[in-house]
């Protein structure tokens, strides 16, 4: 029995427009003329979205669900207007750099899911030579750093391994996506004291151009596919841009806490903040904003890397754990500052629908047409709430953003067409499936 929706304005084919939704077996079957006595009307102050597309979470699970979880996770994606995630290879416990670790991750999913979830690999020096394996098992990708990621299970890769990488994923068109920190440029671990700036100083941005950089040679050289996560230095994106006209085959992401969170706006001794590479200052804040609107920055995601609480209080931001929590919050983040810089926000939507799907590899989604999945946010745009971290899905409650007056709510969630969040109400829907990369066309 099919279902209707109708909104007076749904973003269709990059534009809002009065519609309505025919949904029938979880998918949009058609769209018609809006009609106020369809069975669900959003109220005139509401716009319809499609669910939106996070391919950067960590959801930590199994062995470290005390950081994070599927259950925890995907309710602060529902909640967040995220309808697929695609989880991260850390920090969890294995981590996902083998068959059966992924294995043990599905296993650790089942009947948590609020959410759809995809899989990244992770690209170790120890796994170099089977990541077909590991690619054919599911994941939609693999994930490398260039400099110590913080967990001792998951090591970085070196320029030799990086091109090995890249070739051995060229040979059956595999995706490469890199955390691009040059160690060359970065202290050793330690003490670093509460002032921020301290610690911002200790990871500059020439470790990131570097990096990049490096990327981009043995791209160019391999021909394989690269992508680089969570850029936060906008001036290396001169580098980028040439390396897209000359036609390597490379994207990047950057993240809600680089483009809405100034460096000079951060308090000493606030974990809260403290993420790698970190949050810069205005003006580079201004340069990454230039990205996203000449089209050279390919998604906004949220990189949503919680921690304990524990963990992320110590004052010492060398000590701290680094990661930012922004799973819920981050459309009403971006949603907020496009506004103050007189940004048409349906001109950034495809940076958190198609654009990460897209990377992804996760064919019709992060749109509303016929045949897509009915993933769906209604979302109030001049609507205002002040972040209270406690009243956030996570498994902790902490964020960068808690005191801040957002613009824009999100008041309900659909996947496939049942709503599985609506706001004041606790997330109970388990509605969310496993997108394997063989069959994701197939599943979503």
């Amino acid at each position: 029995m099919s279902t209707r929706i109708a909104a007076r304005r749904v973003f269709l084919d990059g534009a809002f427009a009065p519609a309505t939704l025919v949904i029938d077996d979880g998918h949009i079957a058609a769209l018609e003329s809006f009609d106020a006595t369809a069975d669900t009307v959003l109220p005139q102050d509401a716009t319809l979205l499609p669910g939106l597309v996070d391919s950067h979470v960590h959801f930590d699970e199994p062995g470290r669900t005390e950081w994070e979880g599927f259950a925890t996770g995907t309710a602060a994606a529902a909640a967040g207007g995220v309808t697929t995630v695609v989880d991260m290879p850390l920090n969890s416990v294995p981590v996902t750099t083998s068959v059966e670790a992924l294995d043990a991750k599905r296993a650790a999913a089942r009947g948590k899911l609020a959410v759809d979830v995809a899989y990244w690999g992770g690209a170790v020096p120890e796994n170099l030579g089977s990541l077909r394996a590991l690619s054919d098992a599911g994941v939609v990708g693999l994930k490398c750093f260039l400099s110590p990621s913080g967990i001792d299970e998951f090591g970085h890769l070196d320029a030799v391994q990086l091109e090995q990488c890249l070739a051995e994923l060229a040979v059956f068109d595999g995706l490469l996506i890199v955390h691009a920190e040059d160690p060359a440029h970065l202290p050793a671990h330690g003490a670093l004291g509460p002032r921020y700036r301290d610690f911002e100083v200790s990871r500059p941005p020439l470790s990131e151009r570097a990096a990049i950089e490096r990327v981009i040679g043995a791209a160019r050289r391999t021909g394989a596919r690269a992508h680089i996560v969570h850029v936060s230095d906008g001036g290396a994106l001169d580098a980028v841009r040439a390396a897209k006209a000359e036609g390597v085959r490379l994207t990047v992401e950057t993240c809600p806490h680089y483009l809405t969170l100034d460096a000079e706006e951060v308090p000493d001794g606030a974990g809260a903040f403290k993420c790698c590479p970190p949050i810069r200052g205005a003006g580079n804040r201004d340069l990454l904003w230039a990205g996203v609107v000449d089209g050279t920055i390919d998604a906004i995601v949220s990189d949503h890397s919680p921690a304990t609480v524990e963990l992320k209080s110590n004052p010492d931001f060398g000590l701290a754990w680094g990661g930012i929590a922004g799973l819920q919050t981050g459309l009403s983040a971006i949603h907020t500052t496009a506004r103050e810089r007189g940004l048409a926000f349906e001109t950034l939507l495809p940076l958190m629908t198609t654009g990460p799907a897209r990377i992804a590899g996760l064919a019709g989604l992060g749109v509303i047409e016929p045949g897509a999945p009915a993933h769906l946010v209604a979302f109030a745009p001049d609507e205002q709430v002040v972040v209270d971290a406690a009243s956030l899905e996570y498994r902790n409650p902490v964020s960068p953003w808690h005191g801040r007056t957002l613009t824009g709510v999100v008041r309900e969630t659909w996947v496939r067409g049942s709503s599985v969040y609506r706001r004041g109400a606790p997330v109970s829907e388990r509605e969310g499936r496993e997108l394997l990369r063989e069959a994701a066309a197939v599943q979503a």
